[in-house]
Order: structure tokens, then sequence, then C-alpha cells
């Protein structure tokens, strides 16, 4: 084959020349490549004689080292064409910055910038050199992977090389060396020294914190100025020292990562002069002359740097006139110089004006994390040994990182075991955690530090008086009525708005609250609440409860918001003021109420109320308060709460013959009893104190309101005929309307004529209120769904039931989801099973708080999903609801919904062919039915809503003793 000749220049230009292939462009490259490399070798190592500083040598003779290596191991030396580039910009540099300088300069910034550029070409060179051992005559390295390699090691020069040449140039600039520079009628502004900072490490015990550090340096990489705010001993300073060691920092920011503490400084003695040396010292250099931030920025211009100001709030809450005025536009300065990122940290949120802070208040540690640091620290139990009180202490402090630290090393140091320090706790609360001096070592002294702070100082006592009240407060101070709560107070807003810049306090939910450990201090060394103001806010929430109503209102809105405030003033009442005790017995009544009616929930009212000393002035008040404590209860459904509240109300009342309270409590207690389907003993309890003494002193509408109870139960017994139930208390003024209502209903349960009941229960509708006292038409209300339910009239029953839910909207929350409820039930007996189900889920969304703790309305939905289920065929999950709900009635002791759901099992074993199982249910359900008093067919009669679809014939099939049934009963 004839060998391939060079293409001669008139060849390549003629016209059937063909076009070079790429390898043969390749090779040409290479070869210009290489002589490239030649020049470049000869030139540095030409350079490296001249040059006077040893280190310079050294750094060029590696240079040439490694341009020779890559002459004999990369396979494609032009892609080595920038790094030839680099090397020849290195060798200018390094001829031009030493031409006249000396070893004493190696103490500045030329030994600095020749210290940084060494390491990087060592290492440039070291994974040159690993090239050749790996392979030096095969070249087995690829061109791709050549290629990557070569970019890497230039983006690694283009990181130093601008450092290194940046820091020579303003060294030299501002007088490093003088006659290079220029600038002799400046010598006195120099930077004498140059001490290369070491950046502080990460800290060992740092836990929790990851996802925060992660979204911080995001930010501070992408250049934006961050504050990090919060109280003393929330780790403001350990997340500022873990970000400058994130991996994404060290890489932008290399070895320009400055901490500049401004601790143990006086504020109100700091100085610019204090703030620019401290600030130059963590740069690494001593300043000289008349113009420090000249200096700082120019070291700072050289190159991107990450700088912290940490402990901010010494400067920024600085006295001195000179401070104040040059030190917030000297920070808006550095903020403004390119590459430079600034974090501060501060108690203050006082920040440096002009500056495009990103603010991060600093949260507390989560549980696990609290938890990590706690026992990483104590060493005497494990978590699992320590058990849920140390969890629930950790918790008490409200995760505060200083103060956990400060309890475990108190704990370590003394031996204590879990229990002891439980006990020491509770004795000593916030002096436990003082176990040495210091910010660091105790609370005591970063609480003071917080409290001497100028802006503190300014406010007088007036500050300290108002963290007392706050403190005194377990919600703390609602913003928005704070000069309603402290009109002696004008400036309260203001104090506020001071006590938050410094991180004393902190805003949540329209109040101004304490962290825990800040509360626990405060309440243990600071003076007791001022009773002045103690009596100020007093006032002011003892008229909002007396003028609250039944109807929600601005006095409701403030009781709903401000309900734990008010009920810790009422126990503080109780325990220390008895100069206003009649006020304060007849206040804790009224607020029951108000909790009853707007915002059901448990109190710690309750042992308070119990424990009332009985006397012949407390007996009447304490049956009063217990009275309400019982209705409080049983809207709860804490049934067994309720019943001892009624029942000692009521013995409290008879000793002070008040009986026609005492007839309340007893028709309460009966009223218990047949919500849990205990209609025999409702009766008993009312048949028997209609034959007590007390009956003859009654009037003769609290009698009406004892037989309309009573004849209430008898209806689900059938005890008495029909048409005698309601008719004594029918002819009441009060009564009669409920009455008639009950009457009608009752008539339509038992067979009596559909429409004649229907017409009746229209007519009673115009006679009751549309507003006030809504419950006469939400009796008549329901009573006509029922009938339209079971006449089949399901679009009328929706919309009654509709009505319903929009008339107990906003008022009544355990209505609105009762009748949501039936609703759902309707649309499931319509074979819309997916808009029952939709109902089911929305029946509790918007009364979840309610829900939670009304056990009767979790018994309702809950049964109510089941009969769903079941209509839809989807046996097993009705089962597992009709299983869960039973679990349910029996903590509550409910035999009606009980007996319900087992029937419902009942039903599902049926169908599925098991006739023992059902059997079983069934044969429950009848005992249950005997315990009630309640006539086994009759289960549903006064409840259509909650019976099963017809189809379900297992329950009938039993009582005859029929088909199935025959050989297992």
């Amino acid at each position: 084959m004839k060998p391939k000749t060079r293409s001669s220049k008139k060849a390549k230009n003629g016209p059937n020349v063909k076009e070079l292939s790429s390898e043969t462009k390749e090779s040409l490259q290479d070869d210009d490549a290489i002589q490239l490399l030649d020049v470049a070798i000869t030139a540095i190592n030409i350079t490296k004689d001249l040059v006077p500083i040893d280190l310079a040598k050294g750094i060029l003779g590696t240079v040439a080292n490694i341009l020779i290596i890559a002459q004999s191991v990369i396979k494609n030396q032009s892609d080595f064409q920038a790094i030839v580039d680099k090397c020849e910009t290195i060798r200018e540099i390094l001829e031009r910055a030493t031409k006249h300088a000396t070893d004493d300069d190696l103490r500045g910034y030329l030994g600095h910038a020749l210290s940084q550029l060494n390491r990087s070409v060592n290492r440039i060179n070291s994974e040159v050199a690993s090239k050749k051992e790996q392979g030096f005559w095969q070249r087995l390295l690829s061109v791709t992977s050549d290629r990557d390699r070569i970019a890497g090691w230039e983006k690694d020069l283009d990181r130093v090389i601008p450092l290194f040449s940046a820091e020579m140039l303003v060294g030299l600039t501002i007088g490093m060396n003088a006659r290079t520079a220029g600038l002799k009628d400046n010598v006195h502004g120099n930077v004498e020294r140059y001490h290369p900072p070491v950046s502080p490490s990460r800290p060992s015990m740092f836990y929790g914190r990851e996802d925060l550090v992660a979204e911080l340096t995001n930010l501070v990489v992408n250049d934006e100025h961050i504050a990090l705010i919060g109280f003393g001993g929330m780790g403001k300073s350990s997340l500022a020292k873990a970000i400058i060691n994130e991996p994404l920092a060290i890489e932008k920011f290399a070895d320009r990562r400055f901490f500049v503490t401004y601790d143990g400084l006086d504020p109100s003695t700091i100085t610019f002069e204090t703030f620019t040396t401290r600030f130059a010292g963590a740069l690494g250099i001593e300043l000289a002359g008349a113009d420090p931030m000249r200096q700082i920025s120019a070291l700072l211009r050289s190159a991107s740097a990450l700088v912290v100001l940490d402990n901010a709030e010494t400067f920024e809450e600085a006295s001195g006139s000179s401070a104040l005025g040059e030190i917030p536009p000297a920070i808006a300065d550095i903020a403004n110089i390119p590459g430079v990122v600034l974090i501060l940290t501060s108690r203050s949120r006082r920040n440096a004006p002009n500056v495009r802070w990103i603010t991060k208040d600093i949260p507390p540690l989560d549980s696990s994390a609290a938890q990590a640091v706690f026992f990483q620290i104590y060493q005497h139990a494990s978590c699992s040994e320590a058990g849920e009180d140390i969890r629930d202490l950790l918790k008490e402090l409200e995760f505060h990182p200083l103060s956990i630290n400060l309890l475990a090393n108190a704990a370590q140091q003394n031996s204590w075991s879990p229990a002891t320090l439980l006990k020491r706790w509770n004795n000593r609360h916030s002096k436990v955690l003082n176990p040495g001096k210091g910010k660091l070592q105790s609370l005591s002294d970063t609480m003071q530090l917080s409290l001497s702070s100028p802006s503190i100082q300014d406010l007088g006592n007036d500050g300290r008086r108002l963290l007392t009240i706050i403190a005194f407060l377990p919600q703390g101070l609602n913003d928005t009525l704070a000069s309603d709560l402290l009109p002696s107070l004008p400036q309260v807003d203001i104090i506020c708005d001071v006590l938050c810049r410094q991180s004393l306090v902190y805003r949540q939910d329209s109040f101004i609250k304490l962290l825990a450990p800040i509360r626990h201090y405060v309440r243990d060394s600071l003076q007791a609440p001022d009773s002045t103001y103690l009596g100020e806010i007093r006032n002011f929430y003892y008229r909002t409860v007396d003028c609250c109503l039944e109807e929600r209102d601005h006095y409701a809105d403030i009781i709903t918001s401000d309900h734990l405030n008010i009920e810790h003033v009422v126990a503080f009442d109780f325990a220390y003021v008895p100069d206003v005790i009649e006020d304060t017995y007849d206040i804790c009544w009224q607020f029951l109420w108000c909790l009853q009616r707007h915002l059901p929930r448990p109190t710690i009212l309750t042992p308070i109320v119990f424990k009332i000393i009985e006397n012949s002035s407390t007996r009447e008040p304490k049956a009063r308060c217990l009275q309400y404590l019982g209705a409080l209860y049983t809207t709860l459904t804490q049934l067994t709460e309720g019943m001892k509240a009624f029942k000692t109300a009521k013995a409290l009342y008879l000793t002070v013959d008040d009986h026609e309270n005492a007839a309340h409590c007893v028709v309460q207690c009966a009223d218990i009893y047949r919500c849990q389907g205990r209609f025999i003993q409702s009766q008993q309890v009312l048949e028997a104190f209609q034959h007590t003494d007390s009956w003859t002193f009654l009037s003769e509408a609290s009698k009406a309101y004892v037989l309309y109870f009573s004849d209430k139960a008898r209806m689900y017994t059938l005890t008495a005929f029909v048409d005698e139930l309601f008719v004594k208390s029918g002819e009441d003024r009060d009564w009669g309307l409920p009455s008639n209502i009950w009457y009608w209903r009752a008539n339509f349960y038992y067979g009596g004529d559909i429409l004649q009941a229907n017409t009746h229960l229209e007519d009673l509708l115009t006679q009751c209120p549309s507003t006030g006292d809504l419950f006469a038409r939400r009796d008549v209300l329901e009573g006509l769904a029922q009938i339209a339910f079971c006449e089949g009239r399901l679009s009328d029953a929706m919309d009654i039931l509709h009505q319903l839910v929009e008339m107990f909207e906003g008022q009544y929350s355990d209505g609105v989801l009762w009748y949501t409820v039936q609703k759902a039930i309707v649309a499931s007996k319509q074979e819309n099973y997916d808009l029952a189900r939709e109902l089911i889920h929305k029946s509790s969304e918007p009364f979840q708080f309610f829900a939670l703790r009304n056990a009767r309305a979790f018994l309702h939905r809950s049964y109510g999903s089941a009969l769903i289920e079941l209509a839809a065929g989807e046996y097993d999950k009705a089962a597992s609801q009709f299983t869960a709900t039973i679990e349910g009635c029996n903590m509550q002791g409910n035999l009606h919904a009980k007996a319900f759901n087992i029937r419902g099992l009942g039903e599902v074993a049926f169908v599925q062919g098991d006739f023992v199982l059902a059997a079983q249910r069934f044969a429950e359900t009848r005992s249950l039915c005997v315990e009630m008093g309640v006539p086994p067919y009759h289960l549903y009669s006064c409840l259509p809503f909650h019976a099963l679809s017809s189809r379900f014939e297992g329950w009938g099939l039993f009582l005859e003793g029929r088909s199935s049934f025959t050989n297992v009963m």
C-alpha cells in the first residue's frame, strides 16, 4: 500500500483535494501543543533561576515538572493548552511580584499567597505524577478521562490564581512593599502584619439542625447576607460555625472564611476602634494608621470572603455616639463589597440598615435532637432507661439548647439519677440551670447579659415589670389587647417591641410570649408580678366573662383566645387573693359556662372547685361552680366526672335549702343515664326525687322540668302508654312547647298516624323561635326529617337536615357534626355511597378540637360510617367500624350505641353465612335491650336514622326464632 505523504500547500487548495480527517487535525494540534509545552518549560526554568525567593523557586520547579510529565503521559496534549496558559500566568506573576522581595516579606501577604499557590500546584503535580505511574509507556488513559481531569485542574488553578494575585497586588498596593507599589506618602496607613486566620471548627455537639444548615448554606453560597436572631443559648454561634464548615462554603470561600466574635464586650463602652480591631484581628491583620476600614476593605476586596459577625448585639446596642454613628455604615460598606457575604448572629433585631439581610429566627431543637444532646452529656442512664419523665422535662424547657446542655451537665456532674434530677427541677426550677459562671454555663448569666443591654436598661423598671406579667400569664400577653389589659402602662406596645427586638420575648399567634427557660428564670429570680398590673388584668378578664352571652360575640372571642390566661387568673385568685373571693366564685361558674358554650375542654379549675372549704358562706357558690363544671364535663362526654360534680352540687344545694337547683342536678344525672341507654336507672332517679321532701318546695315549672325528662326516658322503655307521655309537663308555660313536640314525635315512633304527626310538628315549627334558644326548633326539624326518611322522601329529609346544619354552624359544632352524619346516612339510603363517605369525612373536619374531646360525637360518626359500608356491601370495612365503635361504647358505658353496633356485627355474620356467630351477636344485643329496658322489637323506634336497611333481616329472624337460627338457639 502506497504510503501517505504530506499534502503540499498547492494541493491543499486545489479543487479536488478532500478535507483533512479529524484524526489528522488532532495530530497536527498535538504537534503544536508539544512545541508550546517546550517553550513554556524553558521560560519557567529561566524565571526560576531569576526569582530571589526560595518558595517561589520551588513553585516554578513544580510547575515545570507538571508540564514535563504532561508531555509524556497525556495522550491529547492539545487539551492541556489551558493548563499551559495558567502555568505561564503563574510564571509572570511570580516574576513580577518577587522581583524586589526579601525573605522578610514572607511573613506578610506575599508568604500567604505563595503558600496557597504552592499547595495547589503540588496537588496537581501529585495527580499528574500518579498518571505516569499508572502507565508511562502504555498511555492507557482515554482521551475523555484526560479531558475531565484537566478541566478539574484548570478549575482548581482558576480558584487559586486570582486569590494569589489579588492578595499579592493588594499587599503591594497598601505598602507591603512600598518601593514596588509607589505609595510612599501613605506608609502610616499600612497593615503591619498578616497572620493567616484559622476558622473555628464545626461544633462537636451539634444535633437536629441539618436541614437548617443546608438551607442557610445555600443562601450563603448564593451571596445572600443572613442574620441569625434568637435569645441567648439558642445555638446561633454554633449554627454559624457549622455553616462555614459546610463543603459548599469551603469550596466557594476556601481559607477566606472569617469568624469575628464580639463576645465579652460591654455595649455601653464599645467604640468604633474596638469594633474594627476585633474585625481586623479575625482577618489576621494588625492595623496601623487612621483609616482601619480602608485596610479591612482592601483585604476583603481581594477575593470572595465569608465573614461571620458573632454576638452582634454587642455593637448593635452600643451606646457610645461614635459607635452608633460609624459601625452600621461600616457594616453596610463591607456588605456592598463584591464577593463578600456576611453572617450575623445576634439577640437583637437592630441589625445594620442598608443591608439586604435575610433574617432567620433560630428555632429550638426538635424532641429527638434535644434528647440526643442531653444523653450525649448525661451518662448515668440511657434514653430508654430514663423514661418519659426526662423527655417531658426537656419539653418543659421547650428544647432550648443551652438549657438542655446545662441541665445535662448539672445532672452528670452531681451524679443525679433521673429521679433525683426531676426532684431537683421540681424544687429549684431555673436555679438548676446555673452550674457554672458565664453565659455558656449559667442561664442566670445569659439572662443578665440580656437584661443589662442599654435598650432594656432604658426601659427602667417597666421592662422588668412587664416581663413578670408575661411570665405570669401562661399564654403570654395578648398583643392586640395589651393596652386594654394594662391601661396604667401607656407605653406597653413600645416596651413589647423593645423586648422583642432583644429576643427576650417573641410574637406568636397574636401573643407576646417568653421561651420556657426565660419564663422560669423570671418567675424564680425577678420580683413577683406587680399588684396594680394584676388588678387591671383581673378587672378586664372578669368584665369580659361577665358580659359574655350565649351568642358568639366580641366577648366570646376574647374568652376563646385568652381562655388559659383567664383560667389562670381565676385559679390564682382562689389561692392568693381572698379580698376578691366572692367575685371569683361568681366569675368561676360563669367562665365554666363560657367554656361549655364556646370552647368545651377540661379545666385545671376542677380540683380547685372540689377543694373549696365548705362553710356557711361557701356552700352555695361552691355548689354553683360544681353544677356548671358538671355541665361542661357532660358536654365533653366525660360522664363520670360530670355525674360526680352534679351529685356533689346537689348535696350542697340541699344543705342551703336550694331545692330548685338541687332538682336541676338530679335531672342532669338522670339525663346522663338516659344518654348512656340506661333508661331504667334514669326513670328511677327521677321517680325517687319526686318522693323526697324537696318535691314539695319546687315551683310548677321545676316539677314540669323533672316530669319532662322522666317521660323522655319512659319513651324508650314504653312503661307508659304513648298518649300519657309529656301530658303533665305539656301543661306548663315553659315546658309546654318542648313537651308537645316530643308528644307527637313519640306518637310517630310507636305507630301513630304519620300524616297527623307531620302536620302537628309543622304547626309547632311556627311557634319555635328562630334565634336564641334553638333547641325547640331543632327538635321539630329533626322529627320532620325522621318522618320524611321513613316515608321514603329522601330529598326532603336531606333538605331538612341541611337546615339543621346551617342553623348550628358557627354555634354548636357537635350539632353540625351530628346532622352531617345523618345526611350521610340519607345519601347511603339513596345508594350514593361516595357522597355518603364524603359527608362522613366532612362531618368532623371543621370541628376536630371538639370532636376529639367528645366521645358521643365519635360514636355517632363511627356508627354512621359502619352503616354506610354495610349498605354498600363492604362487609369487612363495616365489621371493622362496628368493632371500633363498640370499644368506644365500652369506655363510655353507652349501652344503647353498643347494642346498635353488636347487632350490626350480627348482620355481617349472617350475610356471610356464619349463623352461629350471628346468633351470638344477636343474643348479646337482646341482653343489652333487657338491661336498658328497651323492647327488642323497638330497639330503633326512637332513632330511625340509626336503623339498618330492611334487607338485613337476621335480627328479625333471630327474634322470631325462625329459619337459620332454629338449630343454633
